[in-house]
Order: structure tokens, then sequence, then C-alpha cells
């Protein structure tokens, strides 16, 4: 079974940073962190004509949480640093279940 390593994340602004949104990189986890920090300046050269504020980076991830991960956190600072996390968040999900048919008999 393959591992991932690293998650390489692409994220475009607006001029002012107000609206930013991920964008989909051709490759987007790699099973080795340097490969995918070889891939970074690719992948900006390739996305930078078409979104002028991107943030890239590659996070990586814990082989022993690699199936626990549920969210990916990003944000990008004032400064236009990009923040970014993978987590483990205790999502609890609830679901209903259909009342079964009860026959009262008199």
């Amino acid at each position: 079974m393959e591992h991932i390593a690293a998650l390489l994340l692409l994220v475009s602004c607006s001029q002012d940073l107000s609206g930013c949104r991920e964008v989909e990189p051709r490759v987007a986890v790699f099973e080795v962190y340097e490969d995918c920090q070889a891939e970074l300046p690719k992948a900006i050269g390739e996305f930078a004509p078409k979104y002028p504020r991107l943030f890239a980076k590659c996070l990586e991830v814990d082989p022993a949480l690699e199936d626990d991960y549920n969210e990916l956190a990003w944000n990008v600072q004032p400064d236009g640093t990009l923040q970014a996390e993978l987590r483990v968040t205790n999502v609890v999900s609830a679901s209903v279940r259909p009342e079964k048919d009860y026959v009262h008999e008199h």
C-alpha cells in the first residue's frame, strides 16, 4: 500500500485578499515530501498567469494519521502568508432511524 507523505495546496485570492479559494493542482498528493517541494515552483508557474495572487504550500502528512485526516484548514493572512494544516477532528455524525411500524391491538 502506498502512503501519502505530502499534500500540495494552491490558493488563489483577489488582489485585496478578501476572497480566496483552493485551486486544484495537476498533482495534489505525493509519496515523498521532497517531491512535493520540487513540484511547488512548477505548479506556481503553471497557474500564476491565470491567478495573479497565488499561494502554495506543501503539507506534511503523518503516515499514522493518513486515513484519519478529515479537515484541511487554511487561511491567507493580511501579510500574504498562507497558513494551513491537516487536522483530525472529532466529528460526531448523527443519523435518524425510521420508526418501526407498531401495531397497537385492542
